[in-house]
């Protein structure tokens, strides 16, 4: 079987945990599915363990890593392994497609948007973050590196909307305080999960970091949460219902 690049990470070491800290969570799912229209036939990109495909239509998956596919449910759609940039559908084959928390795993990303466009009649759905908000996160001031990563990492949202056209639209998409989909801004209120390191794993980025960078960060964190230096800065987002960071919808009707 042919390997194919599956992006900047291993998934084959490292993505192990994703089906079950990267779940579906269903009030961006919501988001998601209206953003799709009425679309019947969906084609889902960088698709992964499968989360936010919709159950109500008829979905194709294209995924490169086999490690990714082998966490994928039973009774899922058909799997195209393949990557962004080279989408083996003919022009317009699908009516929406989706890209969820994705993008920045691209060697390419607005070549593989460019894809997204041919092969799809209708909706494009992007659901990604906004590299420039990324530092509202207080995990960032533990680990600057990890946002040094994650900025390198991601399109700017004016190339994503430049890439889909002059009716894209971007939504700010707020982040529930228990978000089932686990990355990193879904604990922000809940900084005890990043002591856990198969929390950590199912994070893209930490993959990136020196292993000492990281052990270094996560020591800090636990240092302040025992000393309560973290509750006196951020405590209140132990409260908090939500939080608007940089996850973003962008959306080609």
């Amino acid at each position: 079987m042919v390997n194919l690049p599956a992006g900047d990470v291993d998934y084959a070491t490292y993505g192990a945990g994703y089906a079950g800290r990267r779940r579906t969570d269903p009030r961006i799912a919501t988001l998601v599915d209206q953003a799709l229209g009425t679309a019947r036939t969906v084609l889902n990109v960088g698709a992964g363990a499968g989360s936010y495909e919709p159950v109500d239509r008829a979905v194709v998956a294209v995924e490169p890593s086999v490690a990714m596919l082998a966490q994928r449910p039973p009774g899922t759609g058909p799997v195209i392994r393949a990557v962004a940039q080279a989408l083996p559908l003919g022009s317009d084959a699908v009516d929406a497609a989706m890209a969820t928390v994705t993008i920045h795993q691209w060697p390419d990303p607005l070549l593989g948007i460019a894809e997204l466009c041919r092969v799809t009649r209708g909706p494009v759905a992007i659901l990604t973050f906004d590299p420039d908000t990324l530092d509202r996160l207080w995990l960032m001031e533990y680990a600057p590196k990890l946002l040094a990563a994650e900025t390198s990492r991601y399109p700017t949202v004016r190339a994503l909307v430049s890439a889909l056209g002059p009716t894209a639209s971007v939504h700010e998409v707020p982040v529930p305080f228990d978000c089932v989909d686990g990355f990193t801004e879904a604990y922000y209120g809940r900084p005890e999960a990043f002591l856990d390191p198969s929390v950590r794993r199912s994070q893209s980025a930490w993959s990136l970091l020196d292993p000492a960078v990281e052990e270094a960060a996560v020591g800090a964190l636990a240092a302040d949460l025992a000393s309560g230096r973290w509750d006196e800065r951020h405590g209140a987002l132990r409260s908090q219902p939500s939080f608007l960071g940089a996850l973003r919808l962008v959306v080609r009707p």
